[in-house]
């Protein structure tokens, strides 16, 4: 089955979640970290649906793979820029093993859905 839309895809509206949820956690963030971590962490979040959108908007699996690839980049600075925010104490405990959760779920789906496109193939 053809997808008409990228908006059809499971892990792109999982991925729409987890920043809805990134944004929600990043507004108790001190006013100090406006610019910093709050700024960058929503960054690298919003970059995760937004690659994966922009993927399956190309004309090839192989260009789809490479855009799959930097949304599953981006979704690891995520995680590391919310673990870096439970160790400088902006979030506790259980909301980060809800969102690292969150952000597993994600990766399977970024995972299976690259893999379904066919081997990744490289330029060398």
């Amino acid at each position: 089955m053809k997808l008409k839309s990228y908006q059809e895809l499971i892990v792109w509206q999982k991925a729409m979640d987890l920043v809805v949820n990134v944004y929600q956690i990043t507004k108790g963030f001190p006013r100090e970290e406006t610019y910093g971590l709050t700024n960058q962490l929503r960054r690298a979040a919003v970059s995760i649906p937004s690659n994966i959108a922009e993927g399956q908007g190309r004309n090839t699996a192989k260009e789809f793979q490479r855009f799959l690839a930097v949304a599953y980049g981006s979704l690891q600075e995520t995680e590391t820029q919310l673990m870096l925010s439970r160790r400088l104490g902006y979030i506790d405990e259980a909301q980060e093993t809800v969102i690292l959760a969150h952000c597993a779920e994600v990766a399977r789906l970024i995972n299976g859905l690259a893999n379904s496109l066919g081997p990744l193939t490289t330029d060398h």
